[in-house]
């Protein structure tokens, strides 16, 4: 029984920790596939943030069983000013799925003008078209 609890305390202080840290990240995004309804795990998600004419990639991802990564931004950095991409790697997702796609690749570029402390971008997918927006 003991052992018992101390698993179930693990698992809890696990769970808040980890929705501490997603909490502290500025940047999250979520993939939905709308072929089936479900999330799409195994998304390879790419952060570029713009330097003057060229980019410069702060981090990358891959999307969970929820189809999320919930902290992209890197930790040790605070969030900037400035125009960013998301790259979602959506041709090899499809490959993966023994499916094929017009998109080998969705960009997803937008503003930070920090007037948030979070900035979410869902994407909604499908083999031949694609949707996004400002979440929260």
């Amino acid at each position: 029984m003991i052992k018992m609890k101390s698993i179930l305390a693990g698992m809890i202080f696990s769970s808040l920790s980890a929705l501490a840290l997603a909490a502290a990240n500025p940047l999250s995004v979520h993939v939905l596939n709308l072929q089936d309804g479900l999330p799409s795990a195994g998304v390879t998600v790419k952060l570029e943030k713009q330097d003057g004419k060229n980019w410069s990639t702060l981090n990358s991802g891959t999307t969970n069983e929820q189809g999320r990564i919930t902290a992209l931004y890197p930790n040790d950095k605070k969030l900037e000013k400035g125009v960013y991409r998301v790259t979602f790697q959506t041709g090899e997702w499809f490959a993966k799925q023994n499916s094929s796609s017009f998109f080998p690749e969705i960009p997803v570029i937008f503003t930070v003008d920090a007037a948030v402390p979070h900035y979410h971008i869902p994407l909604l997918l499908s083999p031949y078209g694609f949707s996004t927006y400002r979440g929260n």
